[in-house]
């Protein structure tokens, strides 16, 4: 069996190592229970068996991003067109297509390369790390440094960092649907199992990619990274996730452009064969034609555009872990969140421990503080505000030991210490208030808890939440002495006591709030506290709190009624995990991009269901890990600025969109019937491709444009008829206009063919940086200035087209001719009233305000 090295120092483990007792595992990874790897030992094993990663998450290397730059069906046709210039002998058009190809291919390497670095860096930050012990001593390792033979500490909340098998185990309940499917919890134990079960029957077996939902384990790691199960579906975890909405527009209208420019190009070569015009000039104006048309930038510009707004969040403390999450945040409508650390200050302070009239009471302060003190397992503010009140006021705790724990669960609320002393062994129980009342008979001074005592409590819980406080049980009974006990238990106990805490709304919640509405967001409390502590923390920041949906009403709603209910409430009180996740669903049915921020356990299938989930920094592993966002603190604000530059870095790619597929269509028309009605092309081959590079030059910045405030107002989404009319209409104001410049060049100027090709490509190349200019935002333009860098890179542009054909040097290669002042006079008066036009086709017929749809 195990227990012995291979020729490249890997410590072979054996194929079944879940099949062997404890100490024979032990022995096989040459490990030990009581005292771990030694620092030395770990560090060699580490060398040999490699980091503890699969291979699917590496970073791409530089190469591979550089490449990656080049499969695009769009830059295939670039580069088809450059070599079948080449090989006609038209070098200054194969040289401009490679200018264009590299300049695009160099700006989405250059900003993939920075995002890939930014979120290398965050990746760092936020990595998974895991409790081992080696040496003797306990310490936090990075989980790609765990090694076969770890003696690995996990507790509920913890991401499972490797393949292990558990050697102790106290109510350690795992969640491994990821692996198996199953939906329930699975209990995991020490002892060996069949060498021949599967994966869901082996019972002291746990995988990496599966979490810990309750209690606490010792595991030896008996596999890493690629050897563990989880890399034989790592094919399939490492696959492209589905393209979302925003993506799969994208990609649809790209490729809409491109069935339509194959149409176009294929019409052009046969209308110039028909006219029996040179098949060499005819085939190289194709080929410039469908470079002309191509969306060559898409790709980059919404690279950038994201790229740049993660960064802009990164600086404004909202960590984006997935470069498409920008898009689902800016067209989040409705925002779910717990309440601690967000609304409230996220310090809880202990402010009374009273009995059960209402008295302070010493005695319920030192159980409290020996069921806090002694727990090992969900660490949360309550215990630490117990703890910290305990040592400060040096409540007595080193005459106890403990015996035994009864982890909290999301069932029974509750948590119980076994722990004992001189007089013998307690039992100390304190949670929700229902649940530990639940398993009381009397009460401290031994009377019977009948209907009435129970009710009087009760009225007392409530006052108590309904100022605000946070409130908890505390119940005792003397048990016999015994190594282990369970839920069962838990029965026949005293009701000691009430102990309440304190954790005031911040003081900037109400503002938050609201700028949260203006940006047409609903917040919506869900909670597991009592419905009086959610109440008055709703009142106190401004939410509704007259519509609370409590867990036991949530749990008799059809997902129908629930979808209605959940529209029209703000609060959702005594929720659990699964009903948090219902809750998500339910919106989304109703037509909401649904965002949730959360940081514990179980808040981690609502995370998952969410369009965007949304975590901080210090949650634990498995709400970071299942996150789309994180926090670098538990702050609203930090959403409000998330939204706002992922609205905006939305609003910027579809600038480039609705510009550049409505040029590209207007193009297309000019082009056609150019052909049809000119004796001569409208413009060369080597024209085609430097005006479509110039005006390029532009666009290159508009990811970092300014947008109008309407813009950030509301949810960003992807609207294609939308698309549709702007692209049709604007597209054939653009023909119209050229149609124009045909006429004025023709009729008026009697111009040559030299004069017209170089006053259309003047008159194209001004029109559409004018255009790029008006149609970047949806009000006046004169009343939406560009951003610096725009106005710059336009101004030099336009210069540069103006003074192109007065430099023989560089006019006579491209087939330029001066023109002369009349004309050029006549051609920007022409442009502008192609801007006036498109003011007013932007007022009264595409850019009108659409009407916010509750579909997505």
């Amino acid at each position: 069996m195990a227990g012995h090295g291979s020729a490249t120092g890997r410590l072979e483990v054996g194929p079944q190592p879940w099949s062997l007792p404890p100490q024979a595992l032990a022995e096989a990874l040459r490990s030990s229970v009581s005292v771990g790897l030694s620092r030395s030992e770990a560090r060699r094993r580490l060398r040999a068996h490699g980091p503890n990663a699969l291979r699917t998450v590496a970073e791409p290397s530089r190469w591979r991003l550089l490449a990656r730059q080049f499969g695009s069906p769009l830059v295939l046709i670039l580069l088809i067109g450059a070599a079948i210039s080449a090989v006609l002998g038209e070098w200054a058009e194969a040289a401009i297509i490679v200018v264009i190809v590299g300049s695009t291919a160099g700006l989405g390497f250059w900003q993939e390369a920075r995002a890939s670095t930014a979120l290398g860096r965050l990746r760092r930050r936020l990595a998974l790390h895991a409790r081992v012990r080696r040496d003797a001593r306990e310490l936090s390792v990075p989980a790609t440094q765990l090694v076969p033979g770890d003696l690995l500490l996990l507790s509920a909340g913890n991401l499972v960092p490797a393949d292990a098998v558990v050697i102790e185990a106290r109510d350690f309940l795992v969640v491994q649907a990821s692996l198996t499917g199953e939906s329930l919890p699975v209990e995991k134990r020490p002892g060996p199992c069949p060498a021949d079960a599967p994966l869901a029957a082996r019972g002291n077996a746990i995988h990496l990619g599966t979490s810990v939902r309750s209690g606490t384990a010792l595991a030896l790691v008996t596999a890493t990274g690629a050897d563990t199960a989880l890399s034989t579906i790592a094919a399939r975890l490492g696959a492209p996730r589905d393209a979302g909405g925003f993506e799969r527009g994208v990609r649809d209208f790209g490729a809409l452009l491109l069935r339509v420019m194959l149409v176009m190009v294929v019409f052009v070569l046969v209308v110039n064969q028909w006219f029996d015009r040179p098949a060499v000039e005819s085939l190289l104006f194709a080929v410039a034609l469908a470079v002309g048309l191509s969306p060559e930038l898409l790709p980059a510009i919404v690279t950038v555009t994201l790229a740049r707004g993660a960064r802009d969040m990164a600086a404004q403390g909202v960590l984006v872990r997935r470069l498409e999450a920008i898009e689902n945040l800016g067209s989040m409508d409705v925002l779910c969140t717990d309440k601690t650390g967000t609304l409230t200050q996220g310090e809880m302070t202990l402010v009374s421990a009273v009995d059960g009239d209402g008295r302070d009471c010493r005695r319920v302060r030192e159980l409290a503080y020996l069921n806090a003190a002694l727990e090992t397992g969900i660490a949360n503010p309550l215990d630490a505000a117990i703890v910290a009140a305990g040592r400060a006021e040096k409540l007595p705790l080193s005459g106890w030991r403990k015996v035994d724990e009864i982890p909290y669960d999301f069932q029974r609320r509750r948590l119980t210490i076994v722990a004992a002393s001189a007089q013998g062994p307690l039992m100390v129980t304190k949670g929700a208030f229902d649940q530990v009342l639940s398993i009381c008979d009397r009460d401290a001074d031994d009377r019977p808890l009948d209907a009435r005592r129970r009710e009087a409590l009760g009225e007392r819980m409530r006052a108590a939440a309904a100022s605000g406080l946070r409130v908890l049980a505390v119940a005792s009974r003397e048990v016999e002495a015994r190594a282990a006990f369970d839920a069962g238990d838990e029965t026949g106990l005293r009701f000691e006591g009430l102990v309440c805490f304190a954790d005031p709304p911040r003081h900037d919640a109400g503002k938050t709030l609201e700028a949260l509405a203006r940006l047409g967001i609903q917040v919506k409390l869900i909670t597991g506290d009592n419905r009086h502590v959610a109440e008055h923390l709703a009142r106190a920041v401004g939410l509704d709190a007259r519509a609370v949906v409590t867990g036991d009403a949530m749990a008799r709603m059809s997902d129908e009624a629930l979808s209605r209910q959940a529209r029209d409430s703000a609060l959702f009180a005594e929720i659990d995990p699964q009903q948090k996740e219902r809750i998500v669903r339910a919106l989304q049915r109703g037509g909401h991009a649904v965002g949730y921020l959360g940081d514990g356990i179980n808040d981690a299938p609502a995370l998952h269901a969410a369009d965007v989930g949304i975590s901080v920094e210090g949650a634990v592993d498995v709400a970071r890990e299942t996150a789309d966002v994180v926090l670098l603190r538990p702050d609203l604000g930090a959403i409000v600025r998330g939204v706002t530059d992922g609205r905006r870095s939305f609003a910027n790619t579809l600038k480039y969109i609705r510009i550049t597929t409505s040029a590209n269509f207007g193009n297309m028309i000019s082009m056609a019937a150019g052909t049809l009605l000119l004796p001569f092309l409208p413009m060369a081959a080597k024209q085609i491709l430097l005006n479509n590079l110039m005006s390029d030059l532009p666009s290159i910045v508009i990811g970092g444009d300014r947008v109008d405030a309407a813009e950030l107002a509301s949810p960003c989404r992807w609207d294609i008829p939308e698309l549709h009319r702007f692209m049709v209409v604007f597209g054939l104001l653009s023909s119209l206009f050229d149609l124009l410049a045909f006429a004025l060049l023709l009729r008026v100027f009697d111009a040559a063919q030299a004069t017209f090709q170089t006053g259309w490509f003047v008159f194209s190349l001004l029109s559409e940086i004018a255009i790029l200019m008006a149609l970047r935002t949806r009000g006046a333009a004169w009343r939406s200035p560009p951003a610096p860098w725009l106005i710059g890179l336009g101004a030099v542009t336009a210069l540069a087209a103006l003074s192109l054909p007065l430099w023989p040097q560089l006019a006579q290669p491209m087939g330029f001719t001066p023109l002369s002042a009349s004309l050029l006079g006549a051609l920007l008066a022409l442009i502008l009233a192609y801007v006036g036009c498109t003011e007013l086709a932007k007022r009264y017929v595409a850019m009108r305000p659409a009407r916010r749809r509750s579909k997505r």
